[in-house]
């Protein structure tokens, strides 16, 4: 059995999927709803917020057999007691910890929005348990926020409209993920996940554009207009960092990591690819 903690997101459901379809149980840990799951014998679903103090008490139970830990915590993993975690899963008996991280993690280390990530990292690395570190740059999901402008508007506003970076696909994400938790060769490992190509926010919505056969307008907002809509979604400190990578990435944060393609044996999915695969939200 296989643990995945925040199994309805956008790696955790496909995740969940890939590893059910390979003939393990999964018991998937969701703080919403979990009708996205799979169905079938082989999902046991289980409610839990990994920032309630008492989360890791309430979970030993559910992790009692398991093998292995996917542990995706919400946000910036701010409240979530990931030493806490971690000991209750070695008592039960797991054995392998992979966790999904913020290349952040790394390019920007001291930053204050990347320290709760930062500490989880440590957690993992100083438990009892064989890691994996998956240190993710932008996900291509995160042009999801774009659906709704382009559906009323045909239309995408976003700020530093020409700096590229190389945006990864969650199932690329996922399928790293499944090899970690259930193969040889990658404890003791930190990746850093990208995507196959660096693109820019003017061109990845020329990607959704042909995705979808329509003409797209592309706006590039402020700084500052950019920072008051985030501040809708996230805390200041969030918001800010995020801006500093999408206007001024360091350079590692804007180069190709070919970490994903070693570990896949294939060149991950490009941003065009997910375009196409998820056209029918722009619609």
């Amino acid at each position: 059995m296989i643990v995945i903690t925040g199994a309805t997101g956008n790696v955790g459901r496909p995740l969940t999927a890939s590893l059910v379809s390979a003939g393990h149980v999964v018991t998937a840990v969701t703080r919403g709803s979990s009708a996205s799951l799979p169905g079938g014998p082989g999902v046991i679903a289980v409610p839990a917020d990994l920032t309630d103090p008492a989360a890791a008490r309430s979970l030993s139970g559910s992790m009692a057999g398991a093998e292995a830990l996917f542990l995706l915590v919400p946000g910036s993993g701010a409240g979530v007691d990931a030493a806490a975690l971690l000991e209750t899963a070695a008592t039960a008996g797991v054995r392998r910890v992979v966790l999904l991280s913020s290349q952040a993690v790394g390019s920007r280390p001291g930053a204050a929005a990347y320290t709760p990530m930062a500490s989880i990292e440590a957690a993992v690395t100083g438990s009892r348990l064989e890691w994996t570190i998956l240190r993710a740059a932008g996900l291509a999901t995160n042009a999801f926020a774009w659906a709704p402008s382009v559906r009323a508007r045909q239309a995408v506003f976003a700020p530093y409209g020409d700096v590229a970076l190389p945006a990864i696909d969650p199932l690329d994400i996922a399928e790293v993920a499944a090899a970690a938790l259930t193969g040889d060769g990658h404890l003791g490992q930190t990746y850093v996940l990208t995507g196959p190509e660096t693109t820019t926010p003017r061109q990845r919505t020329q990607a959704i554009a042909t995705a979808i056969a329509q003409h797209l307008a592309f706006t590039e907002v402020s700084h500052d207009e950019a920072r008051e809509r985030m501040l809708q979604l996230m805390p200041a400190s969030v918001a800010d960092a995020t801006l500093a990578i999408l206007g001024h990435p360091t350079p590692e944060e804007a180069q190709v990591s070919r970490d994903a393609e070693k570990v896949l044996g294939r060149p991950g999915r490009s941003f065009a690819d997910w375009a196409q695969r998820n056209a029918a939200a722009f619609r």
